[in-house]
């Protein structure tokens, strides 16, 4: 019988296939990003990039202003223009759009530089964001990444040779989970009852269920991992005080959630060998940029960019208004609607998870020395 080639030959050829069609838009050169093929992505809007275009669901962002920066157009990203996932596509220099999961096309060669599975406002518990309609909640994002795209992944890879396992596909993969703001915003707060469990012990129940879908994902083969903070999310435009300023008791849940989510970088490593983690604290990056926005390049780090739907008009109080105005300079806001934030700031972000060696943006390392590893 004739050996099967190994696996890193499926992955040249089909990765040099791509590069000829056009079907991805391919980087190369000599960067220390030659172990890293693709990434999956995991989380809520903040890293979405159009997987609510597909279900049944108020939290959407198919429509202009969105995407008014993007090359495409609005495409479900909850932003200007690109987020921090299509960013570090271009810093790690892959492909630069992973495909959605629930976009029907998303299958076969698409699948070969990664997935995106997040969904806006979803959470880790199956429960958040139930409010706004049907969205992908943590455990199920993880589940159709087993179910459906490891499946295919496997046989894009001639997996059914022996010498090839499903735990060792992803090994070249880097996973990023985005999740948890909306644990606090759209479900512990919005419970008219608090009092039955304390925001300590909510929280604990939040890291116990997070470290359980972590440990899954390094079953199932993740060994290079990216986990991001909860952003400040009592300085976001939808909870602003009159006048301006952070809305602590939110903030201090996210601070609480964030410093036991680095905790568990150190907390995994040892119950996963082989694998690595990295903790970006999107936070303390842009609570920075609002506490000195002109020390790097913004203006207004307060109010919405976009003109805002308001609840009265069948609007969210969040979201921007379908067809309406959009700020002119977006380069300046740090907000660009009641809740996420601008491109900017997710270069911002994107560029220090990349690079930086403050060990309070990225911990313990950053993210090109994890895909040197």
């Amino acid at each position: 019988m004739t050996p099967s080639p190994p696996l890193y030959k499926h992955i040249s050829l089909l990765i040099t296939i791509s590069c000829l069609t056009g079907l991805y838009c391919c980087v190369n050169g000599d960067n220390e990003s030659n172990n890293i093929h693709g990434m999956f992505v995991f989380g809520s809007s903040l890293v979405d990039n159009g997987n609510n275009n597909f279900l049944d669901n108020m939290a959407k962002a198919d429509y202009l202003p969105y995407g008014i920066d993007f090359p495409s157009g609005p495409s479900g990203r909850f932003t200007n223009g690109k987020n921090v996932i299509d960013l570090l596509c271009d810093q790690i220099r892959l492909p630069s759009y992973i495909p959605a999961f629930a976009n029907p096309s998303t299958k076969g060669r698409k699948i070969v530089h990664g997935v995106n599975y997040a969904s806006g406002a979803s959470g880790i518990l199956d429960d958040t964001g139930s409010i706004v309609g049907n969205v992908t909640s943590l455990s199920k994002q993880i589940r159709n990444f087993e179910e459906v795209t490891l499946p295919d992944l496997e046989e894009q890879l001639g997996s059914n040779s022996n010498n090839i396992s499903r735990e060792s596909l992803p090994n070249n993969y880097l996973f990023i989970l985005g999740t948890g703001g909306n644990d606090y915003s759209f479900n512990y707060f919005m419970r008219k009852n608090t009092s039955t469990a304390s925001l300590q012990a909510f929280t604990d129940n939040l890291m116990k269920s997070l470290s359980n879908q972590i440990q899954k994902l390094y079953n199932l083969g993740a060994r290079k991992l990216v986990l991001m903070s909860i952003n400040p999310i009592g300085c976001s435009p939808m909870v602003l005080t009159d006048p301006p300023g952070c809305l602590e008791g939110l903030n201090e849940a996210a601070q609480l959630f964030n410093a036991q989510l680095q905790s568990l970088v150190d907390v995994l490593k040892p119950q996963m060998p082989g694998s690595n983690l990295v903790f970006v604290n999107s936070y303390e990056i842009i609570r920075e940029i609002i506490r000195n926005p002109a020390s790097r390049g913004f203006k207004d780090a307060s109010n919405a960019c976009c003109e805002i739907g308001s609840v009265s008009e069948g609007g969210s109080g969040i979201l921007c208004k379908r067809g309406g105005d959009a700020c002119e300079d977006r380069t300046s806001h740090v907000f660009f609607d009641g809740l996420h934030p601008t491109e900017a700031v997710n270069v911002e972000i994107a560029d220090k998870a990349y690079a930086s060696n403050v060990k309070t943006e990225v911990y313990p390392i950053n993210v090109r020395q994890l895909v040197s590893l």
